[in-house]
């Protein structure tokens, strides 16, 4: 039998059940931590555009004035996948307060660049 170490991608944390399976068939998993609040992940997404390394990319891409278009043809995902990303990290943005390591410079250009293309 072999036990594969799974890491939560919010805490990192070890203390992972799993949760039933998606409409695919895919394993999901949920984080036991107090800190996670049971989220839910799986280890292989059915879309590339929900996986949190592609979601990353999408900000990223941003910031280096990619636009929407250019990003998701790059990525191979949708437009509407991308905008969608990032408005809700626009909404991220302005509800924490610009905490957790986000410059207010940073925290501006992303806004800037969001509401120029909605």
């Amino acid at each position: 039998m072999i036990v594969q170490v799974l890491h939560c991608p919010n805490c990192q944390g070890t203390d992972i059940v799993r949760h039933g399976r998606t409409r695919q068939g895919k394993q999901r998993y949920r984080c036991r931590k107090k800190c996670c609040a049971g989220r839910t992940f799986l280890l292989e997404y059915a879309y590339a555009g929900q996986s949190p390394e592609v979601k990353q990319q999408i900000v990223d891409m941003a910031m280096n004035a990619s636009g929407i278009r250019d990003t998701a043809r790059v990525l191979h995902i949708s437009p509407n996948t991308v905008l969608a990303e990032l408005k809700k990290r626009h909404l991220h943005l302005r509800f924490s307060g610009m905490t957790g390591g986000t410059s207010p410079l940073t925290a501006r250009r992303v806004r800037r660049r969001i509401d120029a293309r909605a």
